[in-house]
């Protein structure tokens, strides 16, 4: 599996040397790193080259590194069907960079995008209706970056007087609790529920 793979990267690599940066196979999976202003001309010829034909786009998501000067990486899961072949495409993009938008070659790319733009906050350059997906309409923030707190900005509740939603900052009801997870076969400091009878009792 590993040498087809291999033989498979070196194959994208040399037809399209414009578009890959680089490739690797780890864990019997090849990954190709490409350019983000290329990515519409390596998605059109993965479809439709005869040694790879990945017809199917499985998956778009991203990945945040806040340290990196190219903060995310935006994934693709392609399948091919007809060589029974799986590859992963990657780009480095930075957070003021727009990447294309593939929903010409692959439709489905369309709800995958809006996705992406509404947890990370990456920009696809000629997406037809770029829109929050799964967050609310006055959402603030990007969730799954890693500068963003757990806890969010506002919650919602429903008020049983007004009779509305309400929007409201979050507020914690109680501190934050320690927990050790010590187990008492570890030698725990303090005395577990139903323990306070002590050792004297019958």
């Amino acid at each position: 599996m590993t040498d087809a793979l291999n033989e498979l990267g070196a194959h994208i690599e040399a037809r399209r040397p414009d578009c890959v940066l680089s490739y690797e196979v780890a864990h019997d999976e090849l990954n190709v790193t490409a350019a983000p202003s290329s990515i519409t001309g390596l998605v059109d010829f993965l479809r439709a080259d005869a040694t790879c034909r990945f017809s199917s786009l499985v998956d778009i998501t991203a990945v945040d590194y806040p340290e990196r000067e190219a903060r995310f990486d935006v994934v693709y899961h392609f399948l091919s069907m007809y060589q029974n072949q799986r590859l992963r495409v990657k780009l480095p993009v930075r957070e003021d960079e727009m990447v294309p938008s593939i929903i010409r070659i692959h439709a489905s790319a369309d709800w995958f995008e809006r996705e992406v733009f509404d947890m990370f906050g990456i920009l696809f350059s000629g997406h037809p209706d770029l829109r929050r997906l799964l967050t609310d309409y006055g959402f603030r923030g990007h969730p799954l970056r890693k500068d963003f707190p757990t806890t969010g900005y506002t919650e919602v509740r429903y008020d049983e007087t007004q009779k509305r939603v309400i929007y409201e900052p979050v507020k914690l009801t109680q501190e934050y609790r320690q927990f050790d997870f010590m187990s008492p076969w570890e030698g725990a400091d303090y005395i577990l529920p139903g323990d306070e009878r002590g050792d004297g009792a019958a």
